[in-house]
């Protein structure tokens, strides 16, 4: 069977009902790996040797391979960043916090999630998943109001992370941290008043980090159910961080203090 596939009239903007695009070069290659069931791998024309290992992969799923001028994928990117790869798969399913709750157990280590209250941007959330992922994160867990979905660019910005961290979509994140704390963990919202400070708050411990919205931070009842409000050191004039940049630097801030105490610190 010929795999590989000539397309110079390509108009298509938008997946099929039911398929999502994967953007980039990393992404693509993270779904590949991970065994993520692709339809079609248009490439750009020409691109040589760089995307060889893609297109081998691909083929090798079974994937269809198509060629494709630059305008053809900048007509189907959602991004405008797609490196001259873009794949069409199935839509990315959400796991259930109950399936997070299972990976923890599965772990071995002790529990750290990242619930988002309110991340609008596409961008922000993909870039909270990544961090998650690098940090050891068990899963995110995401509203399914006011919250941006698992879209192209959020997959772009995630960087192929999506196809290692479980995430979870639910109705009420109040109840759903109700929930988490029976399970034994404790719930650490990131806020500018926070009373403690990231670096003395114990966060070797089953925990959650909850971030807040890109302008308004976290929403009063959320709050209200967080065991602790912790904020990070400011010494600029600006006093408060990017989303994804705060989410960051307290998953680490977690990510050092386990390792510390793992090492006898």
């Amino acid at each position: 069977m010929n795999h590989y596939k000539n397309d110079t009239s390509f108009r298509g903007t938008a997946p099929r009902d039911g398929d999502e695009l994967i953007e980039g070069r990393n992404p693509v290659q993270e779904a590949l790996r991970a065994g993520r069931p692709i339809h079609k791998l248009f490439v750009l024309r020409g691109a040589g040797g760089g995307l060889s290992p893609l297109v081998a992969m691909a083929k090798s799923a079974g994937a269809v391979v198509v060629e494709s001028e630059r305008r053809a994928l900048d007509a189907m990117s959602a991004t405008g960043a797609h490196q001259g790869v873009i794949a069409v798969c199935a839509a990315h399913e959400f796991s259930t916090v109950e399936d997070i709750l299972a990976r923890v157990e599965e772990s071995g280590r002790p529990a750290l999630l990242v619930l988002c209250d309110g991340i609008q941007d596409p961008h922000n959330l993909g870039a909270i998943i990544r961090s998650a992922e690098t940090a050891g994160a068990q899963g995110v867990i995401i509203s399914k109001h006011r919250s941006a979905g698992l879209t192209a660019a959020c997959a772009k910005s995630a960087a192929g992370a999506l196809e290692h961290v479980p995430v979870a979509r639910v109705a009420n994140l109040s109840s759903t941290i109700d929930e988490l704390k029976k399970h034994g963990l404790w719930i650490y919202g990131a806020a500018g008043e926070g009373s403690s400070l990231a670096s003395r708050t114990d966060l070797t411990g089953p925990a959650a980090l909850v971030i807040g919205s890109e302008g308004f931070g976290l929403s009063r009842l959320v709050a209200e159910h967080c065991d602790a409000l912790i904020r990070i050191p400011m010494l600029g004039k600006i006093n408060s961080l990017n989303a994804s940049a705060a989410c960051a630097v307290l998953l680490f801030e977690a990510v050092r203090q386990r390792l510390d105490q793992s090492e006898g610190r």
